[in-house]
C-alpha cells in the first residue's frame, strides 16, 4: 500500500483564494489516480522519484507528460486527466487543491495552462520556498484556517512567481482599476438590489465591455462573482446565527425567499436548511 496521508480543509469562506484538501503520498510502484475531473486547481510538487500525467489539453486532446523529482505537475477545474507512478522508481509528492476569484488571473501570468500543465520553477530558491510552505501545511493540520490560509497565500506567491513566463504580460492599469471598483462596490453593496448595469455604471464604462474584462480577469462573470460572494456570505450567516431563511435571504440581497433557496442550492448543491443541519456551530 501506498504511504498516504491528506487532510480536507474545514472552511470555504475564503473568496480571493481558498483551500479545499491537501496532502502527502509516496506511491507504489505504478500507482494510479483517475481517469477523473476535479472541480479546483489541483497542484503536485514531486519530492523524489518520476511518474507519468496524461492530461487533454484546451483543444480536449490528450497529452502524456513523463515529470520527474524537483517538477509538478498542475491540474485545472474541468480537465480530464490520469496519472501514475513510475514502475521502477514511483515518485513521493505533496499536493494542494485550491481555487479562488484571483487565481486564474494569477495563473494567466505563468507558463503553466492546459497546453503545459508540468511546473518547471525558474528560481531555485522560490521553488524550495514554496515546498516548505506546501510541507508546513500538510504537517500542520490543526492550526486554525486563518493560519493555514496564510501559509496558502505564500504558497501561491512562490508557485506563481517561480513559473512565471518569460514573455512581458502588459496589463492595463485601466482595466485593473475597473476590476477593483467593481469587486469593493459588490463588496460594500452585495446586501442591495444592484444590478450589472449598476456595476458598469459605478466604473463609468458600458455592461457590455464590463463583463468581457471583468470574466477575462477573474474567470468568473461579474453574475458569478456577486452571487458566489452573497452565497459565502449567507453560509456565515447560518452557521454563526439564528435568523431565518428568509431573513439570510434578505440580508444578502434576496427578497424572495424562493429566488435565494434557488441560488444557493446552485452553488453549494443542498437547501439553505440542510447546509445549516450540516454545518451547526
Amino acid at each position: 500500500m501506498s504511504n498516504i496521508f491528506f487532510n480536507i480543509f474545514p472552511n470555504e469562506n475564503f473568496i480571493d483564494l481558498c483551500m479545499y484538501q491537501y496532502g502527502y503520498e509516496q506511491c507504489d510502484p505504478g500507482h494510479s489516480f483517475g481517469p477523473v475531473k476535479r472541480n479546483h486547481y489541483l497542484f503536485h510538487y514531486i519530492i523524489s522519484g518520476t511518474g507519468t500525467l496524461m492530461a487533454d489539453n484546451a483543444k480536449g486532446v490528450t497529452q502524456t507528460y513523463s515529470i520527474k523529482s524537483g517538477q509538478g505537475f498542475l491540474i485545472f477545474p474541468g480537465q480530464i486527466n490520469t496519472y501514475f507512478a513510475d514502475d521502477n522508481l514511483p515518485w513521493e509528492y505533496f499536493w494542494i487543491e485550491f481555487d479562488g476569484l484571483r487565481v486564474k488571473e494569477a495563473l494567466d501570468l505563468t507558463e503553466l495552462s492546459k497546453n503545459t500543465p508540468v511546473y518547471r520553477s525558474r528560481s531555485k530558491d522560490l521553488r524550495e520556498e514554496m515546498v516548505k510552505e506546501m510541507d508546513y501545511i500538510v504537517h500542520h493540520e490543526k492550526e486554525s484556517p486563518f493560519h493555514l490560509i496564510g501559509h496558502l497565500y505564500l504558497f501561491f506567491d512562490c508557485l506563481t512567481r517561480s513559473a512565471k513566463t518569460q514573455t512581458l504580460v502588459k496589463s492595463s492599469k485601466m482595466r485593473d482599476y475597473y476590476i477593483k471598483e467593481a469587486i469593493h462596490y459588490m463588496e460594500q453593496n452585495f446586501q442591495n438590489n444592484i444590478t450589472i448595469e449598476d456595476i458598469a455604471a459605478v466604473c463609468g464604462i458600458n455592461r457590455s465591455y464590463f463583463g468581457k474584462i471583468f470574466k477575462n480577469s477573474t474567470g468568473r462573470s461579474p453574475q458569478e462573482f456577486l452571487m458566489n460572494y452573497r452565497m459565502v456570505k449567507a453560509t456565515e450567516l447560518l452557521k454563526l446565527t439564528s435568523l431565518s431563511i428568509a431573513d439570510i435571504g434578505s440580508a444578502v440581497g434576496y427578497e424572495n425567499q424562493l429566488h435565494f433557496s434557488r441560488a444557493f442550492k446552485n452553488v453549494y448543491g443542498i437547501s439553505p436548511r440542510e447546509w445549516r443541519n450540516q454545518h451547526k456551530m
